[in-house]
Order: structure tokens, then C-alpha cells, then sequence
């Protein structure tokens, strides 16, 4: 019973990061659009770190938002 349920955690974990990496690579490729450049311009190492960095801001948000989302469900007053 309880490998089944560390299956579907470890599954889950997967998705969120594979949809996390998904949105990164769109915000990437968007980024470098508005800088009238594309993506061959960069080198593989550079595109690694913008997507890593669009990675963390992205999780950075998603964790604000749960916590304002959970802040509201409890009645809280949120300014």
C-alpha cells in the first residue's frame, strides 16, 4: 500500500516538473523573441541557465500563490 502511494507522489513530482520545464522553455523562448534574437544565438550552456532561472522564478510564484490561495481559504486578510 505504501509503495503504491510513493509511486503516485513520485509520479505526480514528475508531471509538476515536466509542465514547470514546459513553461520555462515557452517563457524562454518568449524572452528571447522580445529581444529580437533567436535561439541560435545563444549557446547551449546559456539557454540552459535562462530556462533554469525562468524554472525557479516560476516554482517561486506557484509557492507564493498556494500560500496566498491557503491564506484566503483560511480567512485570513491578506494585504
Amino acid at each position: 500500500m505504501q509503495v503504491s502511494a510513493k509511486k503516485s507522489k513520485d509520479k505526480l513530482i514528475k508531471v509538476y516538473r515536466r509542465k514547470i520545464r514546459e513553461a520555462a522553455i515557452s517563457r524562454t523562448k518568449a524572452k528571447i523573441a522580445l529581444q529580437g534574437k533567436v535561439l541560435t544565438d545563444f549557446t547551449d550552456d546559456q539557454v540552459r541557465d535562462i530556462v533554469a532561472e525562468e524554472e525557479r522564478d516560476l516554482t517561486s510564484d506557484l509557492k507564493t500563490k498556494g500560500l496566498l490561495a491557503l491564506a484566503a481559504v483560511l480567512g485570513f486578510g491578506v494585504i
